[in-house]
């Protein structure tokens, strides 16, 4: 045997070794797609107005306090729309004083003075700024959610600018699975003032009927066995943001609750407020509707639970959307489609039947046609599938419908690749040389055209997976790793093939 194939059989068999490694077994390693699994497809677009909306109001209540601070007088701040609000009232000797402060706390945003009335606007670049984080943080947050739902391979991403594609193979329950996604996820701790009362009237009459600038009204979650409103704290004593761990467990009564440890910040303030109020109702608010409201009995440090009258799966959620954090903007569903398991194993038999029917097809085409040299072409092939198949075991790639077009498109690429070989290996016998050299001028001669053809289409197959949405990426993933491995088996394998079992001195070649 001849030194140079040694390594040459040692770099094949390592590889495939490596890929049936990669592969095996199958079903662990192998993810399938949705269309293939089955489970549920959800567009959902993100109300990026809350976000500016949010933005507007943090700004109405920072100037708020800045004016306050420096004794600007004003007298009346509202916001007009998303991005614009107005300070009225505002004394004109005081005009200078107030531009020193816009110009020193914000550039955000562009303002205006028209008489008594400056009026503030947010600048298009910072509102496109937050649109865009907005959608990038909702994405993040909605995969922190989905990946503790215990979701296997989730195709969560962008689509446009404000839409987020979800895929969830396996999922046959879209309804849990919207609700987990679509709750802000707002939690906050605050005092109770009064209540309940079944309407609002009944609870503002000890406060003349209005509001106090330090309260605010929430209403009771029926499901959760509060009735009517509670008149509570507006600000928070402590808020989601100040959860250290979150878990499920059971209180005093053995039914389901959740349990929670503080951040020590949290912990400090938690335990002052709680210290200071024993004996007041401490209600626990999500996303605006009382869950809870439980008396202090004693101070209250780092711990607590929170309870609801919680079923099991509940809880669960409950904490799986506390401890993935709160959204950044409101979403809304635009299309969902649920495919089931029996849909997803007619496709797999069917893209199965298809990728068998092309490769026997090519196997039978090329052994008429090349003969022995066709069996060379075969050898080749069932490799490039191997290696197909451990490339996407090893990158934990979703193996979709449309994966399976790619698979069969890199079939007929690498059988392409091997008839330019040996088209040109016909050619140079035709002209007289010997196998030999016949042989080494096929591959030579042929090898630019594999590798520009097989390059190029690896390129615009890179920018489907770039920008494609799951299906497409599906298609893109098994078509580079095909005609990766194709400039692998088609150049260098079946070179070795010839190496291998066509003498130095052959005056003959089957093909």
């Amino acid at each position: 045997m001849k030194k140079n194939l040694k390594w040459k059989i040692g770099l094949v068999l390592a590889i495939i070794g490596l890929s049936i490694f990669l592969i095996y077994p199958p079903k662990n390693k192998i993810k399938l797609g949705l269309d293939l699994k089955g489970g549920t497809h959800l567009l959902l677009q993100v109300m990026t107005d809350d976000a500016i909306n949010a933005e507007t109001d943090q700004q109405i209540a920072r100037f708020e306090d800045l004016f306050k601070k420096n004794n600007i007088t004003y007298t009346k701040a509202a916001k007009e729309n998303p991005g614009r609000f107005y300070f009225e009232g505002t004394n004109a000797d005081q005009e200078g004083k107030i531009r020193d402060l816009i110009d020193q706390y914000t550039r955000d945003w562009d303002y205006s003075f028209t008489g008594d009335r400056v009026t503030f606007r947010l600048k298009q670049a910072a509102e496109n700024f937050l649109r865009d984080q907005a959608v990038t943080q909702t994405l993040e947050t909605i995969r922190n959610r989905i990946d503790q739902f215990g979701v296997a391979e989730p195709i969560i991403q962008k689509q446009g600018a404000d839409r987020i594609v979800v895929e969830l193979p396996g999922i046959d329950d879209p309804e849990r699975v919207k609700n987990l996604i679509k709750v802000t996820a707002v939690l906050e701790f605050k005092l109770v003032k009064a209540g309940p009362a079944q309407d609002e009237q009944t609870l503002l009459q000890e406060f003349g009927g209005k509001v106090p600038d330090d309260a605010e009204i929430v209403k009771g979650d029926p499901k959760r066995g509060y009735q009517g409103y509670y008149l509570v704290s507006k600000v928070a004593s402590i808020t989601g943001k100040d959860l250290r761990t979150v878990r499920r467990g059971t209180d005093e009564w053995n039914n389901p609750a959740v349990h929670f440890s503080l951040t020590p910040d949290g912990a400090r303030r938690f335990e002052q407020v709680t210290g200071q109020n024993v004996g007041k109702q401490l209600a626990i608010i999500l996303d605006g509707k009382l869950q809870s409201a439980p008396v202090i009995n004693s101070r209250i440090s780092d711990s607590g639970i929170i309870q609801g009258h919680f079923t099991p799966q509940e809880a669960d959620d409950l904490v799986v959307i506390l401890k993935a954090g709160a959204l950044p903007a409101g979403i809304k569903y635009l299309e969902e489609r649920t495919v089931g398991p029996t849909l997803g194993s007619d496709s797999i038999r069917q893209g199965l039947f298809a990728g068998l029917v092309a490769i026997f097809a090519v196997m039978a085409f090329m052994i008429f046609y090349y003969r022995l040299s066709g069996v060379n072409a075969i050898v080749a092939l069932i490799l490039n599938e191997l290696i197909i198949f451990g490339a996407m075991g090893y990158f934990k790639a979703t193996f979709t419908l449309p994966g399976i077009a790619g698979i069969i498109l890199g079939i007929g690429m690498a059988v392409d690749a091997n008839i330019l070989i040996f088209e040109r290996i016909k050619e140079e016998l035709a002209l007289g040389k010997n196998v030999a050299s016949a042989i080494n001028a096929g591959f030579s001669r042929a090898f630019s055209a594999i590798f520009d053809s097989n390059l190029t289409t690896i390129i615009s197959a890179i920018f489907l997976f770039q920008f494609g949405t799951g299906p497409i990426k599906g298609y893109a993933v098994t078509l580079i790793c095909g005609l990766v491995a194709n400039l692998f088996t088609a150049v260098f394998v079946s070179r070795l093939i010839f190496d291998l079992f066509v003498p130095i001195n052959a005056k003959r070649l089957s093909i």
